[in-house]
């Protein structure tokens, strides 16, 4: 028989206490889930180069400055210019020519300051003609010089008698409209996705193919695109045609 003594009693007994421990959430929270040993891996991507040859490449036809010098759209601003220079607004923002027609917000005052870093800056309204344009609620870019621009597009479209990239044109015109109901290609009498707002003019027709509908209240403008509208199923009574050209012959 074995003779336990009252010292060992005590030591088995602290060292089982020790060993017990209370569970936390975390540690129930992962029971049962297998660790799985992560790598990681450096991955180098080409996609991450800059384009800047330090004058390496100079006059070699594939230099920075030879693809981009003169080019608007490698900066905002000067793209901004550009388009405003045929009466076409950047990001929502009105041309120069349209903000000076409305003036400053409610004609409040503004200031310039000479910022570190940052240099002169004006602080102040912006041209805007209402507080809701200012907070970007009415803004556009849907202004007459792009409503314009669409009307155009539509055109060319339709009028086009090549393809895309000089491919073919009106010969498919008849497979298009046999295969799909309307002509798809430019070249084919095709169609110009030119979006229905509420700012048009005129009915803008989406996809001018005489088709749309209508779930909510729109105003006139948009209606004139939907059901019997001059650019929604109207169309079609208009025309031989959805596009309004003569239908393809046998």
């Amino acid at each position: 028989m074995v003779k336990i003594s009252a010292a060992a009693c005590v030591l088995l007994a602290a060292g089982s206490a020790n060993a017990y421990t209370t569970p936390t959430r975390a540690s129930l929270r992962s029971m049962g889930s297998k660790s799985m040993p992560v790598t990681t891996t450096r991955r180098t991507s080409s996609d991450t180069m800059k384009m800047e040859d330090f004058g390496i490449l100079k006059n070699s036809g594939i230099g920075f400055g030879d693809l981009w010098d003169g080019e608007a759209v490698i900066s905002e601003t000067a793209l901004e210019k550009t388009l405003n220079k045929d009466g076409l607004r950047y990001r929502l923002n009105r041309t120069e020519k349209e903000a000076d027609e409305v003036g400053r917000l409610m004609d409040l005052p503004g200031f310039e300051v000479n910022l570190p870093l940052i240099g002169q800056t004006y602080l102040g309204p912006p041209k805007v003609a209402s507080v809701w344009e200012a907070l970007g609620f009415t803004a556009t870019s849907n202004n007459e010089a792009r409503q314009q621009e669409k009307l155009k597009a539509i055109s060319k479209a339709r009028e086009a008698k090549k393809g895309v990239k000089g491919g073919p044109g009106a010969e498919i015109r008849k497979k298009w409209l046999d295969k799909y109901g309307y002509p798809r290609l430019v070249g084919s009498g095709g169609i110009f996705y030119a979006d229905q707002l509420s700012s048009d003019k005129e009915p803008m027709g989406g996809f001018n193919m005489g088709k749309s509908g209508q779930m909510w209240p729109i105003p006139d403008v948009v209606k004139g695109g939907n059901y019997g509208g001059a650019k929604g199923w109207g169309l079609k009574k208009k025309g031989p045609a959805v596009d309004g050209l003569p239908k393809a012959k046998n």
